[in-house]
C-alpha cells in the first residue's frame, strides 16, 4: 500500500479508502435492499488488515444503514487503526441547531466518540451559502472544540468557480470532488484541483471510476487498453490517473465485492504521485478523446440556453443523451430522462419559440436534437 502526508493530520494515508456507499446488498423478506451485513464487515476489515487506513461514509448511504454497518465493522480495535469520515447530510439542515442535533445522531450509529473527518456533504454553491447564513464555522469550530470532531472538509458538485469561493471561505483540512480522466474539466475540474493544493488542502477523490462506467468501457476504449503494453486494466488506467496528482491525498473505492478488495489492494502498491510517465499519460488522452467522440450532442453545457421559458432544462437532456452514448449505457437513457419528465421539463414542452437557438454559442439545432432524444428516450415508457 502506497501513503502520502494527510495534511494538517500530521499522519499519512492510505492512498486507497474505502468507501462504503456500494456495499454487497441484498433483498430482505420485504423486498427492500439490505446492506449483507456479515460480508461488508470481512471486506472493511480486510481491507484494513492490508493497509487501508481511511474509511468514508455518510448519513444517507444504503437508506442510513451504512453508517451503522462502518461502526459494526470498526469493533475490536478496528477503529483506532484508521481515520473515519461521515458527512452532514446538509439537504436536512433547515435551522442551526440540526446541524449539531444530526452529527450527535451520526455519532451514535457509528457507536464512536469522535470523528477524524466530518464534511459539508454534497454542497453546490446555493447550500454552501445557505449553510453560511446558518453558521456553518460556528458549528464546525464549536465540534472541534468540544472534541466531536478533529478535522472538517467538504464534499462537493458544482463548477470550478463554486470550488474556489468554498476553498477560500474557511480553513478546510480536506476537500472531496468527483475526479476521473473524463471529468478533470468538469465539476471542480483539474485547475480546481491544484488550487487546492496551493492552499495547503489536501483532496480526497470519489467516482475514480465515473460510478464503475471506466470499469467497463465501450469496444473502442478496450481495444485501445488490452493493446497497451503496460498490460493495465480499465480499473488500473483509472486509479493511476487520479494517483498521479501528490494533490491528491486518497482515492475512495466502493467496492462491492471482496474480489474487488483484492484487485483495489493490488493496484494501490504502485499508485505514488507521478507513477504515470508522459507516454503513460499521453494514453490516458486517447483514452478520454475515445470516449468523448462517442458524444452525439455538441453541447458545452454554458447555459445560455437558459432559463427556457418553457422549463425546459435543455443543458440536462443534452448531458443525459451524451453519457448514455458516450459511456455505452444507453439503458440508462430512459429511466434519466423520466426524472427530467417528473419534473415537467421534458422536451416536450417545447414551443419551438426559437430563443435557444438564437442565442447558443454553438448554434446546435435544439429543437429538432430535443424531440428526437424525447422519441427515443420515452419509445418504450408507459
Amino acid at each position: 500500500m502506497q501513503y502520502i502526508p494527510f495534511g494538517k493530520t500530521r499522519k499519512e494515508v492510505s492512498r486507497l479508502g474505502f468507501g462504503t456507499m456500494r456495499l454487497p446488498t441484498a433483498n430482505n423478506e420485504k423486498g427492500e435492499s439490505v446492506i449483507k451485513r456479515d460480508e461488508a464487515i470481512k471486506m472493511i476489515r480486510h481491507a484494513i488488515d492490508h493497509g487501508v487506513n481511511y474509511v468514508d461514509t455518510a448519513y444517507g448511504y444504503h437508506q442510513g444503514e451504512s453508517e451503522v454497518v462502518t461502526g459494526l465493522a470498526l469493533k475490536g480495535g478496528y477503529r483506532e487503526r484508521v481515520m473515519l469520515t461521515t458527512k452532514l447530510p446538509q439537504w436536512l439542515v433547515k435551522e442551526a441547531p440540526d446541524m449539531d442535533r444530526l452529527l450527535d445522531e451520526q455519532l451514535k450509529k457509528l457507536d464512536v466518540d469522535f470523528l477524524d473527518f466530518y464534511l459539508l456533504h454534497a454542497l453546490d454553491l446555493a447550500a454552501f451559502r445557505r449553510l453560511k447564513s446558518l453558521g456553518y464555522q460556528e458549528f464546525l469550530k464549536r465540534a472541534q472544540t468540544d472534541g466531536r470532531i478533529r478535522h472538517t472538509g467538504f464534499s462537493f458538485h458544482d463548477g470550478k468557480d463554486a470550488f474556489i469561493e468554498i476553498i477560500d471561505d474557511y480553513p478546510w483540512d480536506m476537500a472531496q470532488i468527483q475526479f476521473n480522466y473524463l471529468d478533470d474539466e468538469a465539476q471542480a475540474t483539474l485547475e480546481g484541483l491544484q488550487y487546492a493544493g496551493k492552499r495547503g488542502v489536501p483532496v480526497v477523490v470519489m467516482e475514480p471510476l465515473r460510478g464503475g462506467a471506466l470499469a467497463n468501457p465501450p469496444p473502442e476504449v478496450k481495444h485501445l487498453i488490452d493493446g497497451n503494453k503496460r498490460g493495465y486494466s480499465p480499473v488500473e488506467w483509472a486509479f493511476r490517473y487520479c494517483g498521479q496528482y501528490s494533490e491528491v491525498a486518497t482515492i475512495l473505492s466502493g467496492m462491492s465485492s471482496m474480489e474487488q478488495v483484492e484487485d483495489n489492494l493490488r493496484v494501490f502498491e504502485h499508485t505514488s504521485p507521478g507513477n504515470l510517465d508522459l507516454q503513460d499519460q499521453a494514453f490516458v488522452k486517447t483514452l478520454k478523446d475515445a470516449y468523448l467522440k462517442r458524444l452525439k450532442v455538441a453541447c458545452t453545457a454554458c447555459g445560455y440556453c437558459q432559463p427556457c421559458p418553457e422549463g425546459v432544462r435543455i443543458p440536462d437532456i443534452f448531458e443525459i443523451y451524451n453519457e448514455a452514448y458516450m459511456l455505452d449505457r444507453q439503458e440508462s437513457l430512459e429511466q434519466r430522462y423520466g426524472i427530467v419528465v417528473k419534473a415537467e421539463a421534458d422536451a416536450s414542452h417545447c414551443v419551438a419559440c426559437g430563443q435557444c437557438e438564437a442565442i447558443c454559442p454553438q448554434q446546435l439545432p435544439i429543437i429538432g436534437l430535443i424531440r428526437d432524444i424525447h422519441g427515443e428516450a420515452t419509445t418504450h415508457a408507459g
